[in-house]
């Protein structure tokens, strides 16, 4: 999607001005990995419209495949805005019947499978079609041998809790990596702790339960592994957590640690905190590496 916010700080209602960028989970996650190094490829479909060229533009521009995203003559695409204030950002979204949710099976049809396949939680409650394309990609494993990550990322503006939470622990818990924040898995699941997670999502291969500006609790197997947050002064928390899930595959897809993975996630989740956008700078590569070979 496009996202809008103000160019300076104060409610949407009085700004003079907006600025207009590129967001949205996956295309975060894509970029992000781009950035770092990795060959990343994101899918979806776009109105035909500014909006949806300016998400190609933004994406080629950044190093990711756009070659199989494609373009709805008939349906917008989608945008939404940011609405900073004292309690926290607000966000609107304008979405419903956007190109992106005529999105279904066989969508990702012929192609070649990649080494991961990143899904969220967004795209299951935008549309019947988009849930069932899900469930072909996750569940079925439509691209195998792919392995399959899937960041819960719970919109309540898109569905409530009911409805939403026995679907996202199912989908969580069929994922090779799952993501899921400590206070949305209160939400949907009513738990308390990293490990109440775990116990209401045993099946993700590697489960990542991140509790914000505390710390990452990671369950791979019979392991456990801890990582405490960067201290960061925040800007806008928006694109955070996109940008840990960005780091932590990248760490995996290197072979690194669960721990030094955990660790290239916070530091990109810190750049992002520090940014009016959802897309911060990467580390340089000296970083990157340095993070990564401390096992």
């Amino acid at each position: 999607m496009c996202v809008f916010a103000p160019t300076t700080a104060g409610p949407l209602r009085t700004a003079a001005e907006l600025h207009v960028g590129v967001a949205g989970a996956e295309s975060n996650v894509a970029v992000a990995l781009a950035r770092l190094g990795a060959r990343a490829t994101w899918r979806g479909r776009v109105g035909d419209d500014p909006f949806g060229q300016r998400i190609r533009d933004v994406l080629e521009a950044a190093g990711v495949d756009c070659g199989g995203v494609a373009t709805d003559p008939g349906r917008p695409t989608g945008v939404y805005f940011k609405d900073p204030g004292p309690e926290g950002t607000v966000v609107h979204y304008y979405r419903r019947g956007s190109a992106a949710s005529a999105m279904g099976p066989g969508e990702l049809a012929g192609t070649a499978a990649p080494r991961i396949v990143h899904l969220s939680g967004i795209t299951p409650a935008l549309s019947a079609s988009c849930a069932a394309l899900v469930e072909e990609l996750l569940v079925e494993r439509a691209l195998a041998p792919a392995a399959v990550s899937f960041d819960v990322n719970y919109r309540p503006a898109l569905w409530p809790v009911e409805k939403a939470g026995p679907v996202l622990a199912r989908l969580a818990g069929a994922a090779d990596i799952a993501f899921v924040g400590l206070d949305e898995a209160q939400t949907l699941w009513g738990v308390k702790t990293a490990e109440d997670v775990r116990e209401r999502v045993p099946g993700a291969g590697v489960l990542v339960v991140k509790d914000g500006g505390n710390g990452v609790t990671a369950f791979e197997g019979e392991a456990r592994h801890y990582s405490p947050a960067e201290p960061v002064d925040v800007v806008e928390p928006v694109g955070a957590g996109d940008a840990f899930a960005a780091g932590f595959l990248f760490g995996r897809l290197r072979g690194a640690s669960a721990a030094a993975s955990m660790r290239l996630g916070h530091r990109l989740a810190a750049g992002a905190l520090q940014t009016v956008g959802d897309l911060a700078p990467p580390p340089s590569p000296e970083t990157v590496r340095a993070i990564l070979e401390d096992q």
